[in-house]
């Protein structure tokens, strides 16, 4: 597998096959589970328990009573999760964290499961929040590995729910001559962020919006700024819950700020040198090197900058 252009992207790295084509064969998955080179991780509702800083992986033996994820293969070595109910974490010693509590340690240098775990807690956030056919309020049934849930008891409609992934764009906006000491970009600050803290925009996108489009919508409400040119980045998986961050570069057609949503509680333009002395200075800290907004920063700045969340 490739690696990410921009080394913040981690967890958009390491890349497993995830077996799609086995996902409903029985006899295959059996085989696979049985086999004392499978690799588990457990989770209990939507959290899982690190040991000394590291993913508890086990043995299938090992694993407790659950929904069985195939998850995939990587490096001729086949991984699932087991998720469990959130007793499990409340019967058991030690903490348990959700994705948010892990993201240090997947992003952290030599970390290799990031793509794995991001898998595993995407779909146990969707197992956890969709318990119910929406269609006719039946239980839903686990099924293709865990990656369906189909709607099979008696009286029940019969269809299938797929896990859902919502696009979410998140972009640099960008003035004035590319590259020159004068070039500004625009970050915003939510009201409820620690003194200093600011970040890249982001937002939703909207049911028959474009991707382009929705980066131009986002920044005009937050900020009042009008966009024109917009390129793509790179991608990022975010389930928190069920996101995919898609990152932008955006030109400014306009540069006064008015923030109409009052979603932010501040928006600024920053030059290279501003955003280097302040950053330096800790009187601005940017996003840590896990998310793609720092990726984002970075490649406008030209280089790594100090300092994060």
């Amino acid at each position: 597998m490739s690696t990410p252009t921009y080394p913040h992207l981690r967890l958009s790295a390491g890349a497993h096959d995830r077996l799609g084509t086995h996902r409903k064969d029985d006899a295959w998955l059996d085989m696979r589970w049985h086999d004392r080179r499978s690799q588990v991780l457990v989770v209990s509702g939507t959290r899982v328990r690190p040991v000394d800083g590291a993913l508890p992986w086990v043995e299938p033996g090992e694993a407790p009573e659950g929904v069985r994820v195939l998850l995939g293969e990587r490096d001729g070595t086949t991984y699932w999760a087991v998720v469990t109910g959130p007793e499990v974490a409340a019967a058991a010693e030690g903490e348990w964290y959700a994705l948010r509590g892990l993201l240090p340690a997947l992003a952290g240098d030599g970390a290799t499961d990031g793509a794995l775990v991001l898998h595993a807690l995407g779909l146990a956030e969707w197992l956890w929040a969709t318990r119910h056919c929406p269609r006719c309020g039946r239980p839903l049934t686990s099924a293709a590995a865990g990656h369906e849930l189909v709607c099979a008891s008696e009286g029940g409609c019969g269809r299938t729910q797929f896990p859902r992934t919502d696009p979410a764009v998140i972009m640099l906006v960008s003035t004035g001559e590319p590259g020159s000491d004068d070039e500004r970009c625009l970050l915003g600050r939510s009201p409820v962020w620690p003194e200093g803290r600011f970040s890249t925009l982001a937002g939703f996108c909207e049911p028959g919006e474009s991707l382009e489009d929705a980066v131009r919508r986002e920044v005009a409400e937050e900020s009042g700024v009008v966009v024109g040119e917009v390129t793509y980045f790179g991608n990022q998986p975010w389930p928190l819950p069920q996101s995919l961050m898609l990152g932008f570069l955006g030109r400014a057609e306009t540069t006064e700020i008015d923030l109409g949503d009052h979603e932010l509680e501040d928006a600024r333009w920053f030059t290279r040198a501003e955003m280097r002395d302040q950053a330096t200075a800790g009187s601005l800290v940017l996003p840590g090197g896990v998310s793609i907004s720092r990726s984002l920063i970075e490649h406008w700045y030209g280089g790594p900058l100090p300092g994060s969340w």
